[in-house]
Parts: C-alpha cells; sequence; structure tokens
C-alpha cells in the first residue's frame, strides 16, 4: 500500500481483526454485486469506500424517477441513465482508486459464467426470484460466496452461503414453488430498511474477505423495522435441492427491493 491508501483506510487497518494483511487483502478482491437499486446501492458504495479492488457492477435498468426514493447511487439527474453508468459516476468520485467493471445486460445462465470469472464473492440485490436462482446456482458450481438479501415494506433478510458442498445454498431457504411473488413496486418499503440491509451485506462481504468475525454462514438474519428487532434462525441443507443436495431429485424446476 502508498501513503495514500494507508491513510484513506486507516480506521479500518487500526481494527486488529483487518489491520494491513486484511486491508491489502480488500484491495486485492474482486467482487460482483448483482443489481444497483435500493440494496445494490449501499452494498457498492461501502465496499467501494472500503477499498475493494475491483467492483464488477451489473444491473440491465435505468434510473427511473421512482427508484430514488431509496436508491442512493443515483441522482434526479441520471434519470434515464443506465444503473451501471450511474454507479459508476458515483463510486469513483467516492473512491477513484477503485476499478469499476460495469454489466448492461440481463444476468442469467448465459451471461453469469463470465460475470463470475475470478471474483472472490457475490452480493446479490436484485429484485426477483428468477435472477436470484440462477446467480445462486452459477456461485454454488464454481463455489463462490453468495452474500443474499431482501427487503420489503420494513422487513429485511441477509443470509451468507458458502457455495461448498455440505452447506445450504439459497434454494435450500426458498425452494422454487412458483409462489414468491412480492415485490416493493407491489407493496412497498420504507426507504431505510434497504440500506440497512444492504450495509449488512457489505459488511458481511468484508468479513468474508478479510477473515474478520463469524460470517451468517448457515443462519438467516431477519430484521423487523416497526420494532427494530433482529434474530436468527439456522439454515440446513436440504438434501433433495436441485442446486446442491446430495441426493437431488429427477424433476429441476429451473425480495426483496433492488
Amino acid at each position: 500500500m502508498n501513503d495514500d491508501q494507508l491513510l484513506r483506510y486507516s480506521r479500518q487497518i487500526m481494527l486488529p481483526t483487518v489491520g494491513v494483511e486484511g486491508q491489502e487483502r480488500l484491495l486485492r478482491a474482486r467482487v460482483l454485486v448483482v443489481g444497483l437499486g435500493g440494496l445494490g446501492s449501499p452494498v457498492a458504495i461501502y465496499l467501494a469506500a472500503a477499498g475493494i479492488g475491483t467492483l464488477v457492477v451489473a444491473d440491465f435498468d435505468t434510473v427511473d424517477l421512482s427508484n430514488l426514493q431509496r436508491q442512493i447511487l443515483h441522482t434526479s439527474a441520471r434519470i434515464g441513465m443506465p444503473k451501471v453508468d450511474s454507479a459508476r459516476q458515483t463510486l469513483q468520485a467516492i473512491n477513484p482508486q477503485v476499478r469499476i467493471e460495469g454489466f448492461k445486460g440481463s444476468i442469467d445462465a448465459n451471461t453469469l459464467p463470465a460475470l463470475l470469472a475470478g471474483v472472490d464473492a457475490v452480493v446479490d440485490g436484485c429484485d426477483n426470484f428468477t435472477t436470484r436462482f440462477a446467480v445462486n446456482e452459477a456461485c454454488f458450481r464454481v463455489g463462490v460466496p453468495l452474500i443474499s438479501g431482501a427487503a420489503i415494506r420494513a422487513e429485511g433478510q441477509v443470509a451468507v452461503f458458502s457455495g461448498t458442498p455440505g452447506g445450504p445454498c439459497y434454494q435450500c431457504l426458498y425452494p422454487r414453488d412458483g409462489s414468491l411473488d412480492e415485490t416493493c413496486a407491489a407493496t412497498g418499503v420504507l426507504a431505510p430498511v434497504v440500506g440497512i440491509v444492504g450495509s449488512i451485506q457489505a459488511t458481511e462481504t468484508l468479513k468474508l474477505l478479510t477473515g474478520a468475525g463469524d460470517p451468517l454462514f448457515g443462519r438467516l438474519l431477519l430484521l423487523d423495522a416497526m420494532t427494530m428487532e433482529c434474530r436468527t434462525v439456522r439454515v440446513t441443507a436440504d438434501p433433495d435441492c436441485p442446486v446442491c443436495g446430495v441426493r437431488p431429485s429427477a424433476a429441476q424446476s429451473g425480495c426483496a427491493d433492488s
């Protein structure tokens, strides 16, 4: 690290669980952020500020007026701009030392292999289950940790999946039964709730990359912002899960603010 980096990241480096070695790990890291909306905004901002070496930011959408209540990466002047381009401007203004690679397009089974190449972690902040399932399966296939978050109304949740055999994956938690259809566009979301959830996702990502603390592997953190209560529940691997199960079923079928 140079003198500028030592000063910029000094408050992190002071932490015994991070130190110079942990900060250097962050500077070498490559992280994919899927979705640049309500969750992806605080995730990308905090990861860029913390000194992630390369951020790959992926989103197919453009900035809309209805996004601005909660999607803090974007501004009124950027309405109509691709979210990837808007995010790049914000993130480079926060930390010009971070390399930003953008992907504008659909995130699916066809595009994910290239997006996952060389990444150390994936943070999922998308707003639909089709993409979530595709990201989960792709991460498990290549053994990349997945930091998943969702927020709706005044409720949020975060879970971390290691991507290694024996642990649960996202589909163990939410089987594809066709009943998961709530979105913030239909039910609404309190603006700071996505900020809380996204900040937790960013924290879990930094823990994973530096080796600090105890990641939420095999646990689901649930937030009720109306009572400001959090609890965690254990998530176990489903032996019949078509993605990670030891005895997958023959039939393979195939929250959420972004």
